[in-house]
């Protein structure tokens, strides 16, 4: 049977756990879980394309914060993911990702567990990105790597997104989203130096017709940002 390494003991990976409250995510888990398969089928594929170029250079093993119903972690090989989120875990679970309940402000793992941290779409449901981007320095490697990837705040498809947020959508109606410029000094704040940055998703919202190659560095225009900081080794 599976394990991880807890912090002070080894706990199954299959066992349960209870995070108290109830967000959209657990009311609405499979209304998310199926956009994948439904209007998000191309824009999925296009974000997941984005991701190749990286991933050979990316230390193992793998860890994904806000796994979700773990589509981004079965399709990009990560091993281990965790989520506050009871049913969008079994989700993750069933796709075979070892998953965890927990958040990202309190890892369950002991430090240097892994190679890269990845947070997918997850940044803007945060309440303390500082918090998280400490955690997960912590249970990187030293030249491990922390990898973002997110819908910025002022690209068309950020200001997409808060629209339907004041609106009141059950999703986004309290995600913050961050500038590129507010991420690069968040890194560096939690000790994490900016690396390399790609984009993709450069068609608008709602008007997603074909597949994309990605672009290194970032663009303003883009939909879709990954960006890829570094824990400075020992000898840094």
């Amino acid at each position: 049977m599976s394990s991880i390494q807890y912090r002070d003991r080894e706990v199954d990976v299959t066992a349960k756990a209870t995070i108290e409250g109830s967000t959209p995510f657990d009311r609405y888990a499979s209304d998310y879980d199926a956009w994948f398969d439904g209007e998000g089928r191309l824009t999925f594929a296009i974000e997941l394309q984005a991701f190749q170029q990286l991933l050979p250079r990316l230390p193992k093993p793998w860890l994904e914060i806000g796994v979700g119903s773990g589509r981004f972690a079965q399709s990009l090989g990560i091993e281990t993911g965790v989520d506050p989120c009871g049913k969008l875990a079994d989700m993750a679970r069933r796709r075979g990702v070892s998953t965890l309940l927990a958040r990202g402000e309190e890892l369950p793992f002991e430090a240097a567990s892994f190679g890269t941290v990845f947070l997918i779409v997850t940044v803007c449901f945060l309440d303390q990105l500082g918090d998280v981007l400490r955690e997960a320095k912590r249970v990187l490697v030293p030249d491990g790597r922390i990898v973002l990837a997110l819908v910025l705040r002022d690209s068309p498809w950020g200001l997409f997104y808060r629209q339907r947020g004041k609106r009141g959508h059950r999703f986004y109606r309290d995600a913050r989203f961050y500038s590129y410029e507010q991420l690069v000094t968040t890194l560096l704040s939690a000790g994490l130096p900016f690396e390399r940055v790609v984009s993709t998703l450069f068609q608008r919202p709602a008007a997603v017709q074909r597949m994309e190659e990605p672009r290194e560095g970032y663009f303003p225009r883009a939909g879709f940002t990954i960006l890829v900081a570094a824990r400075p080794g020992i000898h840094a």
